[in-house]
């Protein structure tokens, strides 16, 4: 008989969240903390969504998203998690470059751009110090008719390789493009300038293993291999959810899913006005990613000198078709030496390219596997530019596609940054349109990787305690009449 897992759950929450990303959990955990009942339902059989990582023969445990967050987590997981989580967090200081243009290591801030603008690319001062202060600047409510490309026009004319320094490494954070609104670019970028980047000690399994205890120990009803059907909505507001069959009742849901599968699949267009359904299909998914996880033999070391992150291309320009080119010429490799994995002398590399979903849905299996071969191929051959002997030191390696990433995350087009930067306005409407429903995930400029997912939980989670005040409230005046003399 197969297994029920929901067994014990209850018939009625305050709250269902859908999905476990890092803006599912942190949104599930602060509305307990208030006192909420909470029940999070995860489709997959483990927590995290992106922030996950999975384990494969020989004892090699691969981080899926595990690269680089600003400085702002460690604040962020202070005051909405433990300090056990915020002090687990560390600078990675040796950030690469390697490109037809230029080579170069960089702690990755402020100062250390400062100074390689001026020095390296003999940028004059002043500009450089208006570019920082006028990203600095920016702010959800800016004018979103400019693009970063103009953006860079307007203090770097005609300088494509400060281009390339500038914005390689927030396309990988984020999926910016140059034709993206410019504060999508400012706002990350501002971010990460501020202090640096910086990883989790101990890997994803051991963030999401210290997070869930905190979920357990404030009472959240935690589901894994829950899936979520329907969300129902009676009169304008949400009724609770169909999960694995079986319909709860909830005052209020959180949706972490994908914006567009959120409204279209698990709400319907029907429950909302004409004009915001039009609004929602004009919303554009983000791009998707390949990635290549290799492991070598127990034992077997990494020259430190090879980097934290390196942002290697063959590409003599930064273009965006270039990234998303099944041609790859970009790869960020990220590096991960014991001293990530504290107690481990296992050595770990991860190589990361954007990508297409649609250059690898529409392949026949016999293409789809040829393709992922030679993509581990291709991969191996570049990165023995940088670990001589590569392939002798390997234990093993694997690959994941977008259609890898749709699978496991139901992610639509296996988007690996949600939305598009418009999607925010339509995620922050949807409470207008059904209320009690919420979404918080990734859509646009406040999903800076990790910290935008987290702090767009807190957000939500605030909304949904006031909305649940608000209607309680509500009930008691209403039972307060009917219960009056005269009435």
């Amino acid at each position: 008989m197969p297994k029920d897992f929901l067994q014990g759950a209850r018939d009625e929450y305050d709250v269902v969240v859908i999905g476990s990303g890092l803006a599912g959990l942190t949104a599930a955990n602060t509305l307990a903390k208030t006192g909420r009942s909470v029940l999070l339902l995860e489709q997959h059989y483990q927590l995290g969504g992106m922030a996950t990582w999975f384990k494969r023969r020989g004892g090699h445990i691969f981080d899926i998203s595990l690269h680089g967050f600003p400085a702002g987590m460690i604040k962020s997981c202070r005051r909405y998690w433990t300090s056990e989580i915020a002090d687990s967090i560390v600078q990675l200081k040796n950030i690469r470059f390697d490109n037809p243009m230029f080579s170069l290591t960089t702690t990755f801030n402020r100062e250390d751009f400062t100074r390689l603008l001026s020095e390296r690319f003999h940028v004059p001062a002043d500009a450089v110090q208006a570019f920082f202060d006028t990203a600095r600047g920016m702010n959800f409510y800016d004018d979103q008719t400019t693009t970063v490309g103009e953006l860079f026009a307007r203090f770097f004319p005609g300088r494509e390789d400060v281009i390339r320094l500038l914005m390689e490494p927030i396309t990988y954070a984020n999926g910016s493009t140059l034709e993206d609104p410019a504060i999508s670019y400012g706002i990350v970028f501002s971010n990460f300038m501020s202090k640096g980047v910086f990883t989790f000690q101990g890997g994803t399994d051991r963030l999401i293993g210290l997070m869930r205890e905190e979920l357990l120990s404030n009472g959240v009803d935690l589901r894994i291999r829950a899936n979520v059907e329907r969300i129902h909505v009676r009169a304008g507001r949400v009724e609770g959810v169909t999960v694995n069959g079986r319909r709860i009742r909830a005052r209020s849901v959180v949706s972490n899913s994908n914006l567009k599968a959120t409204i279209f699949q698990l709400v319907g267009e029907e429950n909302f006005e004409p004009s915001f359904v039009d609004q929602a299909r004009a919303v554009r998914l983000n791009n998707s990613s390949c990635q290549v996880y290799m492991a070598l033999r127990p034992g077997e070391a990494l020259d430190e000198a090879c980097g934290d992150l390196l942002f290697s291309s063959s590409a003599p320009l930064f273009r965006t078709e270039s990234l998303l080119s099944r041609d790859v010429t970009s790869r960020t490799y990220s590096f991960y030496y014991p001293r990530t994995r504290p107690g481990s002398n296992r050595s770990l590399i991860v190589s990361s390219t954007n990508a297409n979903y649609h250059d690898w849905a529409e392949l026949s299996e016999e293409d789809y596997q040829a393709s992922k071969r030679d993509l581990i191929e291709t991969t191996l051959d570049a990165l023995s530019k940088y670990v001589p002997d590569l392939r002798q030191k390997l234990d093993y390696v694997e690959a994941s596609t977008p259609r890898t990433f749709e699978h496991f995350t139901r992610h639509l087009s296996g988007a690996s940054f949600g939305t598009k930067f418009e999607g925010l306005a339509v995620s922050r409407a949807v409470p207008e349109q059904v209320g009690g429903l919420y979404h918080a995930g990734s859509v646009g400029i406040i999903m800076s990787g990790w910290l935008g997912a987290m702090n767009y939980g807190v957000i939500v989670a605030n909304d949904v305690d006031g909305y649940l005040l608000k209607s309680s409230a509500g009930a008691a005046r209403h039972e307060a009449a009917s219960l009056a003399p005269g009435t």
